[in-house]
């Protein structure tokens, strides 16, 4: 088979059942649960990974292992011409680093994209991927449009606890505390390379409306805007997190 094999990494939340439908290839992401080695919808399933999560297991991610890497792009090599590899943000994960590096040695065949993209977002520009190699498009002209268009997609996100955004360090467990007090739930915002902060409501009631009022201003000034609302665990360290992809 010649053309294009799309390759991306389970933080797209593309099983690796969907992806046979689809016809790609999709990286397992490791984490450790109690020092245990994982790998997402390998090893583990999300319903599994919640359940220990919720048991307050110790759970840490990591990155795919360079041999992981270039494994499935050989693997993709056997049925396909070339590769675009579509990885997590650059701002969230050294993975894309990697990948980046280990592509120099692919002969020109492999094209990492980093459009600084997560979950939702970042499916779907595995699907635009896919859309753009089924026109007959080469690696390089789909890694260029993907490039051109990475920050015309926006998430919102709020969480129903604060307990792991303080475990991963991103507010003190003062702030935890005090938010978790006063009923706070922040509202966060990925474009770009990083996940920042946007805004702080009272109850999952006002960050919903918080969310929704961001995609209301989104959608008067920009035309032919786009909704996907999900209430689900998509990524990896949350849980019941609400997403607003903002696609443009």
């Amino acid at each position: 088979m010649s053309g294009v094999a799309i390759v991306t990494d389970s933080n797209s939340g593309i099983t690796q059942e969907e992806a046979k439908r689809l016809g790609i290839f999709v990286l397992p992401m490791p984490f450790y649960i109690d020092g245990e080695l994982f790998y997402e919808d390998i090893s583990l399933t999300q319903e599994k990974f919640y359940e220990r999560l919720t048991q307050d297991a110790d759970i840490s991610t990591s990155q795919p292992s360079p041999g992981d890497v270039l494994d499935i792009w050989e693997k993709a090599l056997e049925e396909y011409d070339e590769v675009v590899h579509i990885p997590m943000s650059s701002g969230l994960s050294s993975s894309c680093a990697t990948a980046q590096m280990l592509a120099q040695d692919m002969d020109g065949k492999v094209y990492v994209v980093d459009n600084q993209r997560i979950s939702v977002t970042m499916r779907q520009s595995v699907l635009d991927a896919i859309a753009l190699a089924e026109k007959g498009m080469n690696a390089k002209e789909i890694h260029d449009i993907l490039m051109r268009e990475k920050l015309e997609a926006s998430i919102y996100i709020t969480v129903d606890t604060l307990k792991y955004l303080k475990k991963g360090g991103r507010v003190t467990p003062a702030a935890a505390a005090i938010g978790s007090v006063l009923n706070l739930k922040p509202v966060l915002t990925i474009q770009g390379e990083k996940l920042d902060s946007f805004s702080k409501s009272r109850g999952w009631k006002s960050a919903k409306k918080t969310m929704l009022d961001a995609y209301d201003k989104n959608a008067r000034l920009l035309a032919g805007v786009f909704i996907y609302l999900f209430v689900t665990p998509v990524l990896p360290i949350w849980r019941k997190v609400l997403l607003i992809l903002l696609r443009f």
